[in-house]
This record gives C-alpha cells, sequence and structure tokens, in this order.
C-alpha cells in the first residue's frame, strides 16, 4: 500500500524471452510519449551533441554492439511505469497520507541493506567464496 509498483511480471519476461516475440519497435510506434522520449535522445533536447545518447537510443531500438534491441525489455515497462508515476503525483497532493506513507517506508525498511544484500547475491545467486578485505 505505501509502492508504486509497475512493469511486467518475472513470468511475463519469461514469457516474452521464451517465445522471442518482443518488439520494442512497435511497442515505440504506439505509445506517441515514448515515441517522443525516445526522439528526446537523439534531437537535441538533452544536450547539444546529438549523439551523446546514441548508443542509449540505438540499444533500445536497434540493437548495440550485436546485441537485440532493448534485451531488458525496458520499453514494455515504460506505459506501466508512466502510468505509476501519475499515482505517486496524485499521492503526493495528499500531504499527510505521504508523510505517513514515507514514514512507514522508512520504520519497515530495517532488513535492507547493502551489505546484506550484496551477501545473499554472492551466496545465493553467485556461488562465490567470500574474500576478506583489510
Amino acid at each position: 500500500e505505501n509502492a508504486f509498483i509497475f512493469g511486467m511480471s518475472a513470468d511475463e519476461v519469461l514469457r516474452l524471452e521464451m517465445e522471442g516475440s518482443y518488439n520494442p519497435n512497435w511497442i515505440a510506434d504506439h505509445d506517441p510519449a515514448l515515441r517522443r522520449v525516445l526522439e528526446q535522445l537523439v534531437d537535441g533536447t538533452f544536450h547539444q551533441d546529438r549523439e551523446l545518447f546514441r548508443p542509449i537510443y540505438d540499444s533500445l531500438l536497434r540493437g548495440y554492439n550485436g546485441s537485440r534491441p532493448d534485451p531488458y525489455f525496458i520499453l514494455a515497462d515504460f506505459r506501466s511505469y508512466a502510468d505509476a508515476q501519475g499515482r505517486v503525483e496524485q499521492a503526493y497532493k495528499n500531504r499527510k497520507a505521504w508523510a505517513k506513507m514515507a514514514l512507514s517506508n522508512v520504520a519497515c525498511s530495517g532488513k535492507f541493506s547493502s551489505d546484506r544484500t550484496i551477501r545473499e547475491y554472492v551466496e545465493d545467486i553467485w556461488h562465490l567464496t567470500p574474500i576478506e578485505v583489510r
């Protein structure tokens, strides 16, 4: 209740992977706001050097250095992200409720730490032997 979840589920991502049906260009062509954001990467909106963000643009729509386009399905989550951002903006207008959400999130965040997360990745995902750095 205090978070704004967006994007595909893990199962949806796996399905797209297995089907090989993901087409980021189709997504961009059917969402004018997304197309506008993508074009701004290369039209000088963010930097006068129009080629500065070309690798990002290319990686999302054409692939980059031999990879397939948008290998992390970023564009597939854009509309869901934009909709979630709208919910965030609405929630923020209610300052009292927003403060309550923020305090609740801080109070419940004790379990989360970068040290614990890295340790769990080392043990459970990468199966590495930790080394001590002095």
